[in-house]
């Protein structure tokens, strides 16, 4: 049977966990809170700077592009669709000069890289050309899946095509893309996600509704 010194001792350490805890969850709290602002800010930045790398018109002193959150939502067909290449649409911007519809950047997330997510966004023009491409978010093998962006970004820009398909060979058609050796799975990856964002695109450049 326990003495009511041990009972007072472990009421006693219990007590000053509980205050760590307390303390120590509270501290979390206000970081949160104070550091919350300059987090949105931030995303807002890198956001921004990602439509613009797809559209760089949007940096011409003739051209005021404005980027538009168009609360686009994927029909549920199509997202079962694109989550079978392993793809999530996001956001979907409409780009305007005044009241002029330049296209759409879509936020595309392919969940299958060598080292995890992959997010990029691309822009498309209304005549259905890829605009350009920008990964924001990547983590793959140096020196191989990390060489995305300077390897297979380049090779989406002013390409009209309904989708990509990646090579080994050598790209000997528009809508070829030749896949960085020895990264296969980050080639797979990326061209997925384009064409997800790509097809999100030009359903809406046809005519498809922007969901509410």
């Amino acid at each position: 049977m326990k003495s009511k010194s041990d009972v007072s001792t472990m009421l006693r350490e219990a007590g000053i966990l509980f205050c760590i805890t307390l303390i120590a969850g509270l501290a979390l709290g206000f970081v949160y809170e104070l550091t919350k602002e300059p987090r949105r800010i931030q995303q807002e930045k890198a956001i921004q700077e990602a439509c613009i790398a797809v559209f760089p018109e949007a940096k011409e002193q003739e051209t005021q592009l404005r980027f538009e959150d168009t609360g686009y939502v994927p029909e549920e067909a199509l997202a079962a669709e694109l989550a079978e290449t392993n793809v999530k649409i996001g956001t979907v911007f409409a780009a305007y000069d005044n009241d002029t519809l330049y296209g759409y950047v879509v936020e595309s997330t392919s969940t299958k890289g060598y080292g995890g997510d992959i997010v990029l966004y691309v822009g498309v023009g209304t005549d259905g050309t890829v605009n350009g491409v920008s990964i924001t978010e990547i983590s793959e093998t140096a020196g191989l899946g990390m060489e995305a962006p300077n390897v297979l970004v380049p090779q989406f820009a002013g390409k009209k095509v309904e989708s990509f398909v990646y090579t080994k060979t050598g790209a000997a058609a528009e809508n070829e893309v030749d896949a960085i050796s020895s990264a296969t799975i980050t080639t797979r990856a990326v061209t997925n996600a384009v064409n997800g964002g790509l097809k999100v695109a030009l359903g809406l450049l046809g005519g498809g509704a922007v969901n509410e």
